[in-house]
């Protein structure tokens, strides 16, 4: 693929990714309610799957019978403001990031610039944060480990909260936005930034314990797996780095981005880019086993399952990737964009797609068990 032609699609996935992210009417002054849009993965949990709605809403599945657990919790909408002499309208909030789950809360995140916490069983408030006003908008997931629940913001912080009460313990300031979501391992909580950077944070003070700078904004999570920190950034490299000190092990360069989750299984790394393809790497020193072309962007994260790779392309084709022949196998074409990262449980993978429809896909008979629209009356 020709320089030009890479650098096209670059630009256009880019705008496309901010007309999301934005959610707003920009062709008019209209006061028409704004249209939200978003891409939150499922979490699932004792029986029950958690996600945000392309309506504003947290929505809790049991897997069950897929009836609601309890009513939908609406996000609260930013305030309206105005702007060039027009009156905008209320704007209804994107969720981008996947919930977390606890025992008792389940955390989830908006565009509005909040932290919700919400009891689990019945769907209740316990707190939101910050309790007046708003922060910048929140792209990525929080992370619960710990007693703390963890996220970042667009306006460059990584926040530590009490996961009880929502109070703050710590905060931590990059050098630009943060959409990623954060990942605790151990003692140590890892986070990317627009600034280029990946920091390794403690838990308990947010005291830095080192930073590796790539040449491109960070927004993927990164995968801890033996003593080894694997992270994609923008300037379309996937890194290894040492956990203990950020130091550099190796590096493989794609086509393009590296914005989905890698995953790992027997020693082997596979990495989704959004060049379309899927590359199986040794992880101790790099090296291509062998890449997988799906022929559209991955953006959303894949999924081990029973020895399989399960990874979805931006086209709604759903691939699983045999770990031991280096086999690809379509299982199903749902023919609706993906961006959500896959979660399984139990041999399903749950799919959120863009017209707001969970897929529950059988991975041994590639078969569709249910899919479920999120919109409610």
């Amino acid at each position: 693929m020709s320089f030009w032609r890479q650098s096209s699609k670059i630009i256009i996935l880019l705008a496309m990714l901010l007309l999301l992210i934005g959610g707003l009417n920009v062709l008019g002054c209209q006061p028409t309610k704004a249209v939200p849009r978003g891409w939150s993965g499922a979490a699932v949990s004792d029986g029950a799957l958690f996600l945000g709605s392309m309506q504003s809403k947290l929505v809790a599945i049991n897997v069950s019978n897929q009836e609601r657990l309890w009513p939908d919790v609406p996000f609260e909408a930013k305030k309206p403001s105005g702007g060039f002499g027009c009156a905008q309208a209320q704007q209804a909030v994107a969720i981008y990031g996947t919930p977390a789950v606890t025992e008792e809360l389940v955390y989830i995140s908006g565009y509005n610039g909040k932290l919700y916490a919400i009891n689990a069983g019945t769907g209740a408030l316990r707190w939101v944060y910050p309790r007046e006003g708003e922060l910048e908008p929140i792209i990525g997931g929080p992370t619960a480990a710990s007693n703390s629940v963890y996220f970042g913001s667009s306006d460059g912080k990584l926040y530590a909260l009490d996961a009880a009460t929502g109070d703050r313990r710590w905060e931590f300031k990059t050098g630009d936005k943060i959409w990623a979501t954060p990942l605790a391992s151990g003692d140590t909580l890892y986070i990317g930034s627009f600034d280029k950077k990946l920091y390794a944070l403690n838990t308990a003070d947010g005291g830095k314990k080192w930073q590796f700078e790539t040449q491109g904004a960070i927004a993927a999570t990164p995968l801890v797996y033996d003593n080894t920190v694997y992270i994609g950034s923008f300037d379309r490299y996937l890194y290894a780095l040492n956990a203990a000190d950020g130091s550099l092990k190796w590096k493989f360069m794609a086509g393009n981005w590296f914005w989905a989750r890698p995953v790992a299984d027997n020693g082997v790394i596979y990495a989704g880019s959004v060049d379309g393809k899927v590359y199986a790497l040794k992880a101790e020193n790099g090296d291509k086993i062998a890449e997988f072309d799906l022929g559209s962007p991955v953006i959303s994260s894949p999924v081990l399952v029973d020895g399989a790779i399960i990874v979805a392309s931006e086209e709604g084709q759903i691939y699983s990737l045999d770990t031991v022949n280096k086999q690809i196998k379509r299982l199903a074409d749902l023919g609706q964009k993906i961006y959500a990262p896959l979660v399984a449980g139990e041999g399903i993978v749950y799919i959120h797609s863009d017209k707001d429809i969970l897929h529950a896909l059988d991975v041994k008979s590639g078969t569709t068990v249910w899919s479920l629209s999120l919109k409610s009356e």
